[in-house]
């Protein structure tokens, strides 16, 4: 942890999570938008962290419209397919322009909650009825804009989606998040390819479930998204599995594993509903799961095989999904909680491997590493008198003070320092949003 960078910019952490795990008084130095220089027990000079500064949290799963979802219990929703049809009545009323200031607020939110980047699992491509827009990209360079304006590094996930179920024709709504074929998806893909610039924004794919990508489409979706990105909703309801064990005779994952969709650049979201062989499949392919606990327990969905994917040599990683809550505190306990609930546990993961799943890095602050740091206030009713290692147990989005992304400053002081008032922007945004959802 050597290096001075003379002349680089320093912050002095009060504490700040190293390899080693948390240390007093470090001095960290950014050049270039990295960390160049990392030296603990250094005396207190330049801009000052107060609390603990860790790597930045990566929300490993995203769907940024339905942040209009929260708050507004239906009656009628009992299940995840009646939330899905409030869900569908949202997105139904999107358009570019109205995407783009709503998932602005969106990234403004998670970037006060500590998420310096975030993958959105993207769908929505299409406008009223399926009727493409003039670009038909509108919406996803609407996520792109969204992101830049956030100050939050994007990877946009454009997601394959082609039919209502398996074997079901697409629904007047899921004519907008579907192309006509997987080749047809990919044409309109191709274009994307000039967003990726490799570090603020990435470009990758998806496929959506088995229950929306046929399986003779599959491997046009591997192929295109070969050596890059490659996400899955896996198993996320006992019905999806049902289904599609009685139309193809083996569950999803072996679908998914036949295929070609799964290997170490795949990452399966969910993963609640697996068997002994889909684990297998899924730790031999090096494919890794990204829970998502809140929304996994909103939903009913169920608490997910966590331990034995972690046992079987799984990588694990977090998403706020249906930004039921977006608090990437949260997320980490709730992959732990859900252990300690499901296994009559006290710890099933360590504070360290917690850190890893919520920031995907193994290492914490090291020299080298992009210069995205998240300060926690160690002062607040929720974590006053805690040991710095046990941040993530204790800790809320409300006590994040500080946010850098590539070393500029994206959240100073609490306030985020691109996005006026994203409270307002959010209230604004969803009221219009519901409004019109309640008109013909």
């Amino acid at each position: 942890m050597t290096g001075r960078a003379t002349g680089a910019p320093t912050l002095w952490c009060e504490h700040a999570w190293l390899p080693d795990g948390p240390a007093a008084a470090v001095a960290i130095e950014i050049s270039d938008g990295r960390i160049s220089s990392v030296r603990p027990g250094a005396a207190r000079a330049g801009t000052v962290l107060d609390g603990i500064t860790v790597p930045g949290f990566v929300n490993a799963h995203s769907h940024a419209f339905h942040r209009a979802l929260r708050g507004h219990p239906a009656g009628h929703a009992t299940s995840f397919w009646s939330w899905r049809d409030d869900m569908y009545r949202v997105a139904d009323r999107l358009d570019p322009d109205s995407y783009r200031r709503l998932a602005t607020a969106v990234y403004a939110e998670m970037a006060l909650a500590g998420y310096t980047s975030v993958t959105e699992f993207h769908y929505l491509h299409h406008g009223r009825g399926g009727h493409p827009y003039d670009d038909p990209n509108a919406m996803g360079h609407a996520l792109v804009d969204a992101a830049a304006a956030a100050g939050i590094r994007l990877t946009l996930l454009d997601t394959c989606y082609l039919a209502g179920g398996i074997g079901e024709p697409l629904s007047p709504v899921q004519r907008r998040f579907a192309d006509a074929h997987a080749d047809a998806w990919a044409e309109r893909l191709d274009p994307l390819l000039k967003i990726d610039d490799g570090d603020r924004v990435r470009l990758g794919a998806a496929v959506h479930s088995v229950r929306a990508v046929p399986e003779a489409e599959l491997p046009i979706v591997a192929e295109w998204a070969a050596g890059g990105p490659l996400h899955v909703h896996l198993s996320e309801q006992t019905a999806e599995n049902e289904a599609c064990l009685a139309a193809y005779g083996r569950t999803p994952t072996a679908v998914l594993d036949y295929a070609g969709v799964l290997g170490p650049d795949t990452v399966a979201v969910h993963a609640t509903h697996l068997t002994g062989d889909d684990v297998a499949r899924l730790a031999a392919s090096g494919t890794r799961v990204c829970l998502c606990p809140t929304t996994e327990r909103d939903l009913g969905d169920g608490i997910g095989p966590a331990s034995q994917l972690h046992e079987a040599g799984v990588g694990l990683c977090l998403g706020s999904d249906s930004q039921a809550v977006v608090d990437p505190f949260e997320e980490a306990r709730g992959a732990e909680m859900h252990e300690r609930l499901a296994h009559r546990v006290r710890q099933r993961f360590s504070p360290a491997q917690l850190l890893s799943m919520a920031t995907g890095s193994t290492a914490g602050l090291a020299v080298g590493a992009p210069a995205d740091l998240v300060t926690v206030a160690l002062d607040s009713v929720r974590t006053a008198g805690i040991a710095p290692v046990g941040v993530l147990h204790a800790a809320g989005a409300a006590d994040v003070t500080d946010v850098l992304v590539g070393g500029r400053w994206v959240v100073r002081e609490r306030v985020h320092r691109h996005v006026e008032r994203p409270a307002a922007a959010l209230a604004a945004e969803i009221t219009a949003l519901r409004e019109a959802t309640c008109r013909p």
